[in-house]
């Protein structure tokens, strides 16, 4: 699937609906909010649920003495790497009448809901094709499916127009999106409505994952047709040029401080978001509330996540004001500050709350101002050096993404086996948590406040 070779791109059934030069409303609400939240709200239940799923419902905690869900994610996170840097120099070598990046959210449309599927609809043809299903699907999805589209979608904003103030307007449509997927209906709705009912019944789990993908496919399509790379097309001719080697791409990024430390703190914040995702569930459960009593996942998403919703409206004037740097710089300070409060206090559900609300505020800029962010750092790359390092930086920014999931995910699930975690069993139709040791509990209590 070579780039110059997608020529089912240049037909006119498939260009994008936006002609304005301009950014207008529907773009922005069409392309920018609305579409990415099919894909946004999949991820987001993987992220969130996906191990449990594993633990709970399959019972993978001590197979091979825990070492299978140690192993198994970070393996596949490090092949997901080699495969976004591959995906990232295909980005750059593709050139259609639909730009570089955006024809790969048409390509990742129908994988991303045929392997959507496969992830919950795992069938009981004993362990050893569970865990085969397993290990194929997690990374026909995140190899396959999530590398087309997020490597495609990482550069929608960058590559939507020159204009810094519509493309901050564009990024923080983006990351609403984000917040109406993860902190509405994954942080609200999700552990109110729909894991009380599908406790670890497989065959509700599977249903689960029909209904996710069917949500994404016209979602992700929504995207691709009100989305347009302004950016690329203004490049004219110098798109038909050879791109500069990635070897030297790679060479001459690593010399810009601005891209280094973004990355660097784009690292540091994914691999504690990864931590803090995994574990949340885990915590409510066996620490702060019951075994999805459908409240206390519930009461800790939603009034921690208040500032999440506030923050839309006050988050890109502040950040306009003191700048993007300073914002995202004192949001980490903050974020530290919130995960202290938490963890100094776990068992108290008022004060973890407010450790919540706090880490909350500082996560607004890294929320809702990065993209504009790490698009001011690729104009900066290309006004130093004199090209552009696209696919390069959406590959670096996806690779960190990807491998800091694997890394917290095999991390976590090391800990859930040396600690002896016992998943919960189904009784007549009811799930029955079992009882945990203090140890186990105190897993949970370290990775999710102090993450």
């Amino acid at each position: 699937m070579g780039g110059l070779r997608l020529s089912f791109a240049n037909k006119p059934v498939f260009d994008s609906r936006v002609r304005s030069e301009e950014v207008r409303p529907a773009e922005k609400i069409l392309g920018y909010l609305v579409g990415p939240v099919g894909p946004a709200l999949v991820n987001s239940v993987l992220a969130s649920y996906l191990n449990v799923f594993y633990t709970d419902v399959l019972g993978l905690t001590l197979l091979w003495g825990g070492l299978f869900l140690l192993i198994f994610p970070i393996v596949s996170k490090v092949a997901n790497a080699v495969v976004n840097l591959w995906v990232g120099k295909l980005i750059e070598r593709t050139h259609t009448r639909q730009g570089k990046a955006r024809p790969y959210l048409l390509v990742s449309a129908p994988i991303f809901l045929a392997t959507t599927v496969l992830c919950f609809t795992v069938p009981n043809l004993g362990l050893v094709a569970e865990v085969l299903w397993v290990v194929v699907s997690y990374n026909l999805f995140y190899l396959c499916a999530n590398s087309l589209y997020t490597m495609a979608h990482n550069l929608m904003v960058p590559l939507s127009t020159h204009d810094s103030e519509a493309r901050g307007s564009l990024s923080v449509m983006n990351n609403i999106a984000q917040t109406m997927a993860t902190g509405i209906i994954i942080a609200m709705l999700f552990p109110m409505l729909v894991l009380p009912v599908i406790g670890a019944d497989q065959a509700a789990w599977a249903v689960m994952g029909w209904i996710l993908g069917a949500v994404a496919l016209p979602l992700i399509l929504m995207e691709y047709y009100f989305t347009r790379e302004r950016v690329t097309e203004e490049q004219g001719e110098q798109v038909a040029e050879e791109p500069v080697p990635f070897r030297e791409q790679v060479r001459t990024v690593m010399g810009d401080r601005y891209w280094v430390i973004l990355m660097l703190y784009l690292l540091i914040y994914t691999l504690s978001l990864n931590f803090k995702n995994l574990s949340l569930l885990y915590f409510c459960n066996y620490v702060l509330g019951s075994y999805n009593d459908g409240i206390t996942l519930t009461l800790i998403n939603v009034i921690g996540g208040v500032p999440m919703g506030l923050g839309i409206f006050a988050v890109w004037p502040v950040a306009k004001r003191v700048g993007l740097r300073n914002s995202t710089l004192w949001g980490f300070v903050v974020m530290a500050v919130g995960s202290s409060v938490c963890a100094l206090f776990p068992t108290s559900m008022p004060v973890v709350l407010v450790g919540q609300f706090i880490k909350n505020v500082g996560c607004l800029p890294a929320s809702y101002v990065f993209m504009a962010l790490f698009a001011d750092v690729l104009d900066h790359c290309e006004w130093r050096f004199g090209f552009r390092c696209d696919g390069l930086s959406s590959a670096t920014y996806s690779i960190i993404q990807t491998v800091c999931v694997g890394v917290a995910n095999g991390v976590f699930n090391l800990m859930l086996g040396v600690t002896g975690y016992v998943p919960p069993s189904v009784v007549d139709g009811v799930t029955v948590a079992a009882q945990q040791s203090d140890v186990t509990k105190a897993v949970f209590v370290f990775f999710f406040p102090g993450a």
